[in-house]
């Protein structure tokens, strides 16, 4: 029999984490309003990252926590299988009312790993509902995130996240990655790179068009650290998907949720795919969510048949959870309310400047910006991947501000509530922080 206390941080094996380092000196926060957190030792942290890329609205946002709260105690749970609930509809509703013209309809998910398994699983299925069925290839890209489960990470092309799971799935192939040293401090969309698009049209030469289901890309890379589309890539991409009777599929997980500026980046970039995957800002990390949009045209290549007959054997316990949606609600009223979409679009030039201020900082070997969204890639420490970054991490937490590394670039995505004068701390601190590293 186990004998643990409360406090004791031996049993939960903590997921992308040093767990070790972590619990030798823990980093714990007990509470959360607006831009800030606070820790266990009673401090201020300025969240520089939304939590993880998803608290877009801020922390504890009144409208949001009211409904989470109405909803629970209403209806905590309804079946989603052959059963519906008023909210989901609703929800269902609010986002295509807001996605690119023609992505009409949603299927609910829990995170944006199985968003990332349901757009797949969609892909192959809508082509073997149009008679298509040797269409089972699946096109992702080096550098790419696209969740953890085993489609996910097969089409993804983050090293770390592959090497230790075996084979993965067959018939997948890649694009090569937009990191061109060229495009080095780059503000906004780099000039150099469209041409890798058409790398697409090797990949149709080599294994055929005609057994390709999809290709998914995140419009800008963010967890491989914030690598953003050349100018005409995405454009490029959906010429040639569309060429080849190829669906494109954009992960949005990051992306979606105002983080450019938009609604969506599709609509930041004026490219639109046939499925794009979200969580993340769906809900402002309330709730676990996820939703995949699609468009008309794959939705209805499905309804035919006998009308009683289930038509994609696919779906969650808690696909549209009540409580998920009345948050999903919420956070789009929150949104449209504050005008915090508008927000990351205005102050979007005002965080360009700060962050290539500090291109003179040290050990800054490149920065790149989007919308409300940077990186500031360091010179790593030789034969030492990863810990001139690691060291960044730890001593802006102690200095007060949240930061997120991956290799050794740092990346800052705050809530689309920041002032100038936040961004002002955020990017000063870091200064300080970067003047310390060794």
């Amino acid at each position: 029999m186990h004998d643990h206390k409360a406090n004791d941080l031996d049993a939960f094996w903590m997921p992308f984490t040093a767990n070790r380092q972590f619990k030798a000196n823990p980093r714990m926060l007990v509470a959360a309003k607006d831009m800030h957190y606070t820790t266990s030792e009673g401090r201020q942290i300025l969240d520089g990252t939304a939590g993880l890329w998803c608290c877009n609205a801020g922390h504890c946002r009144p409208k949001i926590v009211e409904a989470v709260q109405k909803q629970v105690a209403q209806m905590d749970y309804a079946p989603a299988f052959q059963m519906g609930h008023p909210i989901a509809f609703e929800l269902a509703n609010r986002l295509v009312d807001i996605a690119p013209e023609g992505m009409d309809h949603v299927f609910y998910t829990n995170s944006g790993s199985e968003s990332v398994e349901t757009a797949l699983k969609i892909a192959l299925a809508y082509h073997r509902a149009r008679g298509e069925g040797q269409r089972t290839r699946l096109i992702g890209r080096e550098r790419g995130y696209h969740g953890v489960n085993f489609g996910g990470i097969s089409v993804g092309g983050i090293v770390t996240n592959r090497k230790n799971f075996g084979t993965l799935l067959a018939g997948v192939d890649h694009l090569p990655h937009t990191h061109l040293p060229e495009n080095r401090f780059s503000k906004g969309q780099p000039e150099h790179g469209a041409h890798l698009a058409d790398e697409l049209e090797r990949i149709v030469t080599l294994h055929g068009g005609d057994t390709i289901a999809a290709v998914i890309v995140e419009p800008m890379a963010g967890s491989t650290g914030v690598l953003l589309p050349p100018k005409g890539y995405l454009q490029r991409l959906r010429d040639i998907t569309a060429k080849h009777g190829i669906l494109l599929i954009f992960d949005e997980v990051i992306t979606g949720f105002g983080r450019l500026g938009a609604p969506f980046a599709a609509q930041h970039y004026g490219v639109t795919p046939d499925l794009m995957t979200t969580a993340k800002g769906l809900t402002n990390g309330t709730i676990p969510m996820g939703a995949v949009l699609a468009s008309g045209a794959v939705h209805d290549a499905f309804m035919n048949g006998p009308e009683h007959m289930i038509e994609l054997f696919h779906g969650y316990t808690y696909s549209g959870n009540p409580i998920a949606c009345a948050a999903g609600i919420a956070t789009l009223d929150t949104y449209a309310e504050e005008g915090l979409f508008e927000n990351a679009a205005s102050l979007a030039p005002y965080w360009q400047e700060a962050l290539h201020s500090l291109r003179d900082a040290r050990h800054v070997i490149d920065i790149r910006n989007e919308g409300l969204i940077g990186a500031i890639e360091l010179d790593p420490i030789a034969g030492e991947p990863t810990k001139r970054a690691f060291t960044a991490f730890l001593k802006a937490y102690e200095a007060g501000i949240l930061i997120r590394t991956t290799g050794d670039i740092i990346a800052m995505s705050p809530p689309l509530m920041i002032t100038k004068d936040q961004i002002d701390t955020l990017v000063g601190t870091l200064r300080d922080v970067l003047g310390k590293l060794d």
